[in-house]
C-alpha cells in the first residue's frame, strides 16, 4: 500500500514540475516617476541592451490623475481610476468619513481584480516585491510572498530577493513577480527632471536592471524569464512662479479646499456650489474647473462615488495652493493630463515571448494586464477596460 502511495506521490510531482516549466516567467518592474524620455540621455546601457533584445515603446500613457497609487493601480488591474476605485493618493469616503492613504490596507478601497489574483485562481503562483494593493488585509487577495513596504529597504536586497524566489522548488516558485524602485521619483520631485541629480538616479537603476539579468543568467533562466520595465507616470518642472492662489479667488465664499498641486476638490453647500463654480470659472487661469457631471469623458473620472462634486485640475506645470507660494521653490511633480508627454512614462520588455528589436509609439498601460494574460494564456475579467489588441502585437507571433 505505501508502494502504491509512493508511487502516486512521485507521479504528482512530476506533474508539477512539468507545469512548472511550462509556465512563462515574467517580472514586472516599476521605476516610479522614470519619464519616457530617461532612457534617451545614453546613461542607460541596460535598458538599451532590453531595448535591443526586445520591445520598445515610445511611451507608456498613464491614467488620469498621472498619480502613484493610481497608475499603479491601473497597470496592476487594466482599470481606469474611476473603476478600480484608488481616485488618488489620498481618498474621502463622504459616505462614512473614512479616509485612505498611501499606507491603508483594508481591501474594500481596491476595486477590480489584481493580476496576481487572476494568476493565483489560474494556478500560477505569484510573488511582490513592493506594489500598491499587494499588502491587501485579505490573504487571498495579496500574492503568494509580497514584501511589507519600506522606503529605506536596500535596493540590491530586492534584486537579491527576486533571484532567491527563482530558485525555490518548483512547486514552490513564483511565476510572476513585481518588483518596484522609486528612486527617480524621489530625486525628480526634490530636483526636478532635468535635474543631474535625476541623471544620477536614472543611472542608479539602469545598473540594477543589469545586476537582476546577471543574476538570471547566473541562473541559467536568462533567456526563459520575460522582463518588462515600466513607470507609472512621467515628471514635469514646477516653480513658484507658477502657482494658483484659489484661497484667494474664493475668499468670499464659504467652503473648503481639500488637496492642491494638480487637483483641488470644493466642498460646499449644495445651495451655493453654482455660484462657487462660476466665482471659479470667471476667474479661470492656467486650471480648469468642472462639475462632476460635467468632467469630460476623456478623463475616465466621474462614475466612482467618491469623486467630489467639484473639481479643479491644472495646466501643466502650474500648481494648485491655499497661498501664493509652494514649499519648495522648484522641483518636479507629477499628477497632470495623462495625454501630455511629460506625464508618460517607460515600457520596455525582452524575453522570450517577446518580439526583437521592435520599436512602437506610445501603449497605454490599461493594455498590460491583458498582455500578461496572453502571455500566461488566461482569461481576463470580463471588466476590465484594457484591450489586448491595442498591444499584442509586441508579442512573437503576432
Amino acid at each position: 500500500m505505501s508502494r502504491i502511495v509512493i508511487i502516486i506521490f512521485v507521479q504528482f510531482m512530476f506533474i508539477i514540475s512539468l507545469h512548472s516549466q511550462s509556465t512563462p516567467y515574467v517580472i514586472l518592474i516599476s521605476l516610479d516617476g522614470f519619464r519616457w524620455d530617461y532612457s534617451l540621455r545614453n546613461i542607460t546601457p541596460h535598458l538599451d541592451k532590453m531595448k535591443e533584445d526586445g520591445v520598445n515603446a515610445m511611451s507608456l500613457r498613464p491614467t488620469f490623475p498621472s498619480s502613484t497609487f493610481p497608475n499603479h493601480y491601473s497597470i496592476i488591474t487594466g482599470m481606469y481610476t474611476e473603476n478600480h476605485g484608488l481616485i488618488s493618493n489620498g481618498i474621502w469616503d463622504p459616505f462614512t468619513g473614512e479616509r485612505f492613504s498611501m499606507g491603508t490596507k483594508e481591501s474594500k478601497w481596491f476595486l477590480g481584480e489584481a493580476f496576481w489574483e487572476t494568476a493565483k485562481r489560474n494556478g500560477i503562483k505569484t510573488a511582490s516585491f513592493f506594489w500598491p494593493g499587494s499588502e491587501m488585509d485579505l490573504d487571498y487577495r495579496r500574492p503568494d510572498y509580497f514584501q511589507p513596504y519600506s522606503d529605506d529597504k536596500d535596493y540590491l536586497e530586492r534584486v537579491d530577493t527576486v533571484a532567491y524566489w527563482l530558485q525555490l522548488p518548483p512547486a514552490e516558485r513564483p511565476h510572476f513577480i513585481t518588483l518596484y524602485f522609486h528612486d527617480t521619483d524621489k530625486y525628480g520631485h526634490r530636483y526636478g527632471p532635468n535635474s543631474p541629480e535625476v541623471n544620477v538616479s536614472i543611472a542608479r537603476l539602469d545598473s540594477l536592471i543589469g545586476e537582476l539579468y546577471m543574476r538570471l543568467d547566473n541562473m541559467g533562466m536568462i533567456d526563459s524569464v520575460n522582463v518588462i520595465v515600466t513607470s507609472d507616470h512621467g515628471m514635469t518642472e514646477v516653480s513658484n512662479d507658477r502657482v494658483i492662489n484659489i484661497a484667494g479667488i474664493l475668499s468670499e465664499h464659504d467652503c473648503k479646499l481639500w488637496g492642491g498641486g494638480t487637483m483641488m476638490s470644493i466642498e460646499c453647500d449644495e445651495d451655493v456650489r453654482e455660484q462657487v463654480y462660476q466665482t471659479l470659472l470667471n476667474n479661470r487661469n492656467h486650471y480648469r474647473v468642472f462639475l462632476k457631471e460635467n468632467i469630460p469623458s476623456l478623463y475616465h473620472y466621474s462614475k466612482h462615488p467618491f469623486i467630489p462634486d467639484l473639481m479643479i485640475f491644472s495646466d501643466m506645470g502650474w500648481s494648485l495652493s491655499k497661498k501664493d507660494t509652494l514649499r519648495r521653490s522648484s522641483g518636479g511633480s507629477h499628477g497632470f493630463e495623462k495625454d501630455h508627454t511629460d506625464m508618460h512614462g517607460t515600457f520596455i520588455a525582452s524575453g522570450p515571448h517577446f518580439k526583437k528589436g521592435y520599436k512602437t509609439g506610445t501603449v497605454w498601460n490599461i493594455d498590460i494586464v491583458p498582455l500578461l494574460c496572453e502571455i500566461y494564456g488566461i482569461e481576463p475579467r470580463s471588466n476590465i477596460d484594457g484591450k489586448l489588441e491595442r498591444i499584442e502585437f509586441l508579442l512573437k507571433g503576432k
